[in-house]
């Protein structure tokens, strides 16, 4: 997966993830999962590049109310001549290989309650894209007796596609970007940690994707691969 950051970007990271540290009235525009309803539930929805008719497919599921959707293209056989080859990302082979999944054919659509922990909440955040970098954050607080366990955090760099879109019959959220990272809520947590768990890194933001239509879908998994919070970024102008 594409989280690792070079010496170059070190200063664009703590440039670009300082306004998700920033009151709205601070910052240009505040890009984070506070106020927003937590969702219930996560689809995910798979397509293989090879299949050129897929995204346009009058039969594609829609989430339910207060769930949020991703959708993840796979690299498919036909490589850089696959139809959406030019989206496609092999952060989405990464998913599904995590999820005990192979490359559906054409697509497939899962949906995974959000099961909570209680006591305990999930925030992700975002900054304003620099150099064609953007500094995102995901955080667990406070890690309560619920929490202490082995735990996933998993963050998407989305781009919100309206319905109608090169021929999309659905919104979508059409993944650019993860961040993966385990969490063993189990350690003893540093004095700074401030009981909570916390990432940060600046993400890459893929060449034709559209800046202002990004934003963060984050979620928690336990070790059998059960979401447990999820929570999505809206930019809120100052």
């Amino acid at each position: 997966m594409t989280t690792h950051s070079t010496p170059l970007f070190t200063q664009l990271l703590a440039a670009a993830s300082l306004a998700v540290f920033l009151s709205p009235a601070q910052a240009q525009s505040f890009c984070a999962s506070d106020g927003q309803s937590r969702p219930v539930q996560l689809m995910e929805r798979f397509i293989n590049a090879d299949c050129e008719t897929c995204w346009a497919d009058p039969a594609t599921p829609l989430p339910a109310k207060n769930a949020v959707a991703l959708d993840w293209i796979a690299p498919g056989r036909q490589g850089d001549d696959a139809p959406l080859s030019a989206v496609a990302t092999r952060d989405a082979l990464s998913r599904l290989e995590a999820l005990g999944q192979g490359v559906p054919a054409r697509s497939q659509t899962l949906v995974h309650a959000v099961t909570g922990i209680k006591g305990a909440a999930l925030r992700v955040a975002h900054g304003l894209p620099v150099a064609d970098y953007l500094g995102a954050s995901i955080e667990l607080r406070p890690v309560s007796p619920a929490a202490r366990q082995p735990l996933s955090a998993w963050l998407a760099l989305v781009e919100t596609l309206p319905a109608g879109l090169e021929g999309s019959p659905v919104e979508r959220n059409l993944v650019r970007n993860v961040l993966f990272r385990p969490w063993d809520g189990r350690k003893q947590l540093l004095k700074d940690e401030q009981n909570r768990l916390f990432e940060s890194r600046s993400m890459n933001i893929a060449p034709a994707a559209n800046p202002d239509r990004l934003r963060v879908i984050g979620w928690v998994e336990d070790e059998k691969g059960r979401v447990l919070l999820a929570a999505q970024s809206r930019c809120i102008a100052p």
